[in-house]
Parts: C-alpha cells; sequence; structure tokens
C-alpha cells in the first residue's frame, strides 16, 4: 500500500466510541472523516453546546507500557477532576476503558503515529473545538486551538548518543518547534525548565514546573528481600551495566524491570547475572520496590527520576548518581555516588539502611498528584485567559 492510500486509510477510520458500561460520557460519539465536509454526530452538538470550556488532552500512552510518560498521563487523568472546577475535562486514548472517571474519553485508533499527529488528531479537534489541548512531548501539525505542551526532558538534546538516531532526529525536529508554538510549557522539573530556557530560548515565564508525585499504592509493605532493583526502560541512558556491577560488587542479585528498549543491553545484563524481567504489571512494580533492599539508579541524564520518588515513598533506601534532576528530586534522602564507586555507596547504605529508608519516608511526602494537578489547572486557566 502506498503512503498516500495509508494516509487516505487514516483519514477514513476516525472512529470514537465509548464503550459499553463506561461511566462519564454522553451518548457513544461516532465522528467518521470523509472527504466532503466533517459531519458533527449530535454527541458532537451536546458537548459543543456545553458552557463548561472543553480541555482535550492526548492520553494516546495509556495502556502501551510507556513507563514514565504513561504514569504522568494516568496519575493527571485522576487528580485532575477534583480540582479542576469549571472545566470539561476529555482524553483521546486507544484505550477508553483507562481513562478514569470525571474524564471523557475519546477512542482514536491508531495504525502510525506520524499520521495520527497529522491527520487523524488535527481532524477530531476540529470537529471537537476544544477551548485548550494538552500535550506530550509535539503538538500536531494543524493545530485549530490553543496549546499547553508538557516537555519530560531534553536528554536527546544533552547527548545524541544517548538515544538512536533516528529518535534523536524526530525529537530535535518537533519539540522545539512544539514548545515554541504551544502557549504554556509544563516542565517536570526545575532541571528540565532550564533545558528549556537555555537551549530553545524560551522566556522564563513561558515555562512551569510542575513535578511528578507518587502513587498511592507505593507505601511501606512487604519483608524486605536481599536483591537490588533497577527499574527503569533498559537503554543506555539508564546506564543499567553500572547497576550489574554494583551488585556483583556487594554479592546481591540484581532485579531489572522495565521495557527492554535495547536488546543487546538487556542480553548483557542477563550474561552478568542479573534478572530481566521487561515490562511487569503496577502491582507487581509496587511488590519489587517495597521488598527490594535498595533501588539502584546509575542514570546519565533524567528529567525528573520516578522511580526514586516512588523507592522513597515505600521506604527503600536510594542509591543513585547525582544527576541534577535526582538530587531535585531526592534531596538529602539520596546516596549519591559516580559510576565509578558507584558499589561503595550501595555497601555503605546496605551496612545502615534505616536513616536513608526514615529519610526517603519523609522526603517522599513532598510530592502530590493533586498539587500537580493543581498547578496544571492553573496553566489552563491562563493559557484560556
Amino acid at each position: 500500500m502506498s503512503r498516500c492510500q495509508t494516509c487516505e486509510r487514516e483519514r477514513n477510520d476516525i472512529v470514537t466510541t465509548r464503550p459499553a458500561g463506561c461511566r462519564t460520557f454522553p451518548p457513544p460519539l461516532a465522528l467518521t472523516v470523509s472527504s466532503g465536509p466533517v459531519p458533527v454526530s449530535d454527541t458532537v452538538t451536546e458537548v459543543l453546546r456545553m458552557s463548561d470550556p472543553l480541555v482535550v488532552i492526548d492520553a494516546d500512552v495509556l495502556g502501551r507500557q510507556r513507563t514514565g510518560d504513561e504514569t504522568y498521563v494516568r496519575e493527571l487523568l485522576r487528580a485532575l477532576p477534583a480540582v479542576g472546577d469549571g472545566l470539561r475535562l476529555a482524553a483521546i486514548t486507544r484505550r477508553p476503558e483507562l481513562v478514569p472517571d470525571g474524564v471523557e474519553p475519546i477512542r482514536l485508533p491508531a495504525r502510525i503515529q506520524e499520521l495520527r499527529m497529522a491527520v487523524r488528531v488535527p481532524l477530531l479537534l476540529r470537529a471537537l473545538r476544544p477551548a485548550l489541548a494538552h500535550f506530550v512531548h509535539s503538538l500536531p501539525l494543524a493545530l485549530p486551538c490553543p496549546a499547553v505542551l508538557t516537555v519530560q526532558d531534553l536528554s536527546f538534546e544533552r547527548d545524541a548518543s544517548l538515544m538512536g538516531r533516528r529518535e534523536t532526529a524526530i525529537f530535535r525536529l518537533v519539540v522545539p518547534r512544539s514548545a515554541r508554538r504551544a502557549r504554556r510549557v509544563l516542565a517536570i522539573s526545575q532541571r528540565t525548565k532550564d533545558d528549556l530556557v537555555a537551549l530553545y530560548g524560551l522566556p522564563p515565564e513561558k515555562v512551569v514546573v510542575t513535578p511528578l508525585a507518587v502513587d498511592p499504592a507505593f507505601r511501606p509493605g512487604g519483608a524486605r528481600g536481599d536483591y537490588l532493583l533497577f527499574a527503569g526502560s533498559i537503554e543506555p541512558r539508564k546506564n543499567p551495566l553500572a547497576a550489574a556491577e554494583a551488585a556483583r560488587a556487594v554479592g546481591r542479585p540484581l532485579i531489572v524491570v522495565g521495557p527492554e528498549r535495547d536488546a543487546a543491553l538487556a542480553a548483557e545484563l542477563r550474561r552478568r547475572g542479573a534478572d530481566v524481567r521487561g515490562f511487569v504489571s503496577h502491582d507487581e512494580l509496587v511488590r519489587l520496590v517495597q521488598e527490594a533492599a535498595a533501588l539502584v539508579f546509575p542514570t546519565r541524564y533524567e528529567g525528573f527520576g520516578l522511580p526514586v520518588v516512588e523507592a522513597m515513598a515505600c521506604g527503600t533506601p536510594v542509591v543513585a548518581t547525582p544527576d541534577p534532576a535526582v538530587r531535585e528530586v531526592g534531596g538529602d534522602a539520596v546516596a549519591y555516588a559516580e559510576p565509578g564507586s558507584f558499589a561503595d555507596a550501595v555497601a555503605r547504605v546496605l551496612a545502615d539502611p534505616e536513616p536513608w529508608s526514615r529519610a526517603g519516608l519523609e522526603r517522599a511526602r513532598l510530592f502530590s498528584w493533586e498539587e500537580t494537578a493543581r498547578r496544571t489547572v492553573a496553566v489552563y486557566r491562563e493559557a484560556l485567559a
């Protein structure tokens, strides 16, 4: 099939529905795009008649094992309805059953992500006519409404070796353009905000820091085990081989959880004796974090460092490299060490874990999805003003 034929199929296949038994959406939305005018169903008309401003959030990552990106969107959607008085919230997603109460799910299947952003999302927004749209990483090419953009990190700008060539090229093309087009930009840490200002020349007042937080499921529980835990995608940026070397040096088993983005790296971890489990369920991740002797996080670059907060909330000690974002999150509750002395730091923490556990629990209380949602809603209102 030619690219033009594929594009035409994308145009003609926009059908958004609410699954049977779902809770908050009005009668199922069915929107079909043809070569003529965009037909708008009775449900879309009902959406347009409602007086509260409609904010549409791109939740395409739901159910797609996208680690930090998925956690951010899922937890933000959960928290927004309680603090978003006077706003109607809707989420564009492939998995409407994963959208929480208080947010209207709009199902939008996708075959090719580039065509989704270039064709299908703009057509849908044109029909819904929201007051504001919220995206992560990039904006659609054609945008019929103002937008807010969340940027997680600019690792691809700071060090091209941390991502694949194609992915780096795409991010370097779309992220700066999107950040400049957006009415407001959300950064998940001060480190990311500083990078956006320094590298893209964004006015500081355009960028608002809305830190990530921790799911309440991450709390102390279970019996402490003897293993070290590495949580994060398996890719060079996360430096998992340093975790494997530290585990070998202190004589502890290493469990690795997270999507295998680099097959060769995953194979090398297994060769070195790590128990590589890939992407695990949320409940299994909580259990592994709760029962780990320590979380080892030898990252080379982070926008935030969500596994650090999750471990601290469970009372699990953390040993990490002194990445600026990780230091911003962990404060004095994390043991920091460069890769060359990482094993020594792990040994010190394992010898006396309780002070690190107590400090982590106290530090984790500073992070709340409710507060993140409040800051996000404040930005929505500024963008709508």
